[in-house]
């Protein structure tokens, strides 16, 4: 499988903002349109965000915190994978995890020694993903009470 991170640009604006989760993931995962007003709104956050596109379709949107000083509660870091959503049309073919791997090796490939996110309890939520992914709990909840995990970047 192969999927590509690719700017949002005004030749592919629409196409992303057009991406959608089903109906029963909304509550743990916002829209694109409000992702580009949270970088917006926080520049302090550095936001880093791009397309995700297997081929030439956009099947996902994908923004970090890209190496920020952490000022918690508001802002969690350096490295917090800060948005990740998959198309309805395009989940259960493994683009997720492959653009948490491509994620892992960008922030490793800047010395990050882990990459945090933070996901909303719940049935049908993300947890399951994440851990499958060797993310694991800090202990910590964010200000909006999202658990926070972590993925170890070091080689053991």
């Amino acid at each position: 499988m192969s999927v590509r991170l690719t700017e949002v640009t005004e030749a592919n604006r629409d196409a992303v903002l057009a991406l959608r989760v089903p109906s029963d993931q909304e509550q743990f995962v916002g829209s694109v349109q409000r992702a580009l007003e949270n970088a917006a709104e926080y520049p302090h956050a550095n936001p880093w965000y791009r397309a995700v596109y297997a081929g030439d379709e956009p099947v996902g949107f994908v923004m970090l915190s890209w190496n920020v000083e952490p000022k918690p509660p508001e802002i969690i870091g350096p490295w917090f994978l800060w948005k990740l959503l998959i198309d309805e049309r395009y989940q259960g073919r493994g683009y997720g995890a492959e653009v948490v791997r491509q994620i892992a090796d960008l922030v490793r490939a800047e010395e990050a020694t882990e990459l945090l996110t933070s996901y909303v309890e719940g049935p049908g939520g993300p947890a399951g993903f994440y851990e499958r992914l060797g993310f694991v709990p800090t202990g910590e909840r964010d200000n909006n009470g999202e658990v926070i995990v972590r993925l170890s970047l070091t080689t053991a």
